[in-house]
């Protein structure tokens, strides 16, 4: 599954009210979205569709990664992935990136960058690489993998990162 406008939005929808968001645009396989209620911007991509499983299950959800900037809270390149399995309590969740490997803080259906220097060093690598994925083991035991076709997700942080610019 190719990800598109319509299916960006309805990701986006799930997560505001429609009339607070405000679409920047689509750069490649990510959007930028405004958040001006927030405020908030963010850039936002939803994860391939598996060409198999791993663990043999459905996704409990649709995956997607982020990376935000809340400008009132001096929050800038904040990354979050949504996972498409709760994540094993203990299991660890990687992030394989650019040839490195980032060892992910999370819980549940949520992981996000350990500290703000690897949080710096994903973006950093994002701007860079061609895909990245992420992996752990669901509830089950069972691994899963979730995985980003990187194509515009420069373009899409930067117009996020810019579009919050101008709320300082």
């Amino acid at each position: 599954m190719r990800f598109t406008l319509p299916l960006a939005l309805a990701l986006i929808a799930v997560s505001a009210p429609a009339t607070a968001r405000e679409a920047l645009g689509m750069f490649g396989q990510w959007g930028a979205f405004r958040d001006s209620a927030v405020p908030r911007c963010y850039a936002i991509a939803m994860a391939e569709a598996p060409r198999h499983t791993l663990s043999g299950s459905k996704r409990e959800t649709e995956p997607y990664a982020d990376v935000g900037t809340w400008p009132v809270r001096a929050i800038r390149g904040a990354v979050h992935f949504r996972l498409s399995h709760r994540v094993a309590p203990g299991a660890a969740i990687q992030l394989s990136l650019a040839g490195e490997h980032y060892r992910l803080a999370g819980a549940g259906l949520d992981a996000w960058s350990a500290d703000a220097r690897m949080e710096a060093a994903i973006v950093a690598a994002m701007r860079s690489a061609d895909t990245m994925t992420l992996s752990s083991h669901d509830r089950a035991n069972k691994p899963f993998a979730d995985a980003y076709v990187l194509s515009g997700a420069a373009t899409a942080m930067d117009a996020a990162a810019l579009s919050c610019a101008r709320t300082r």
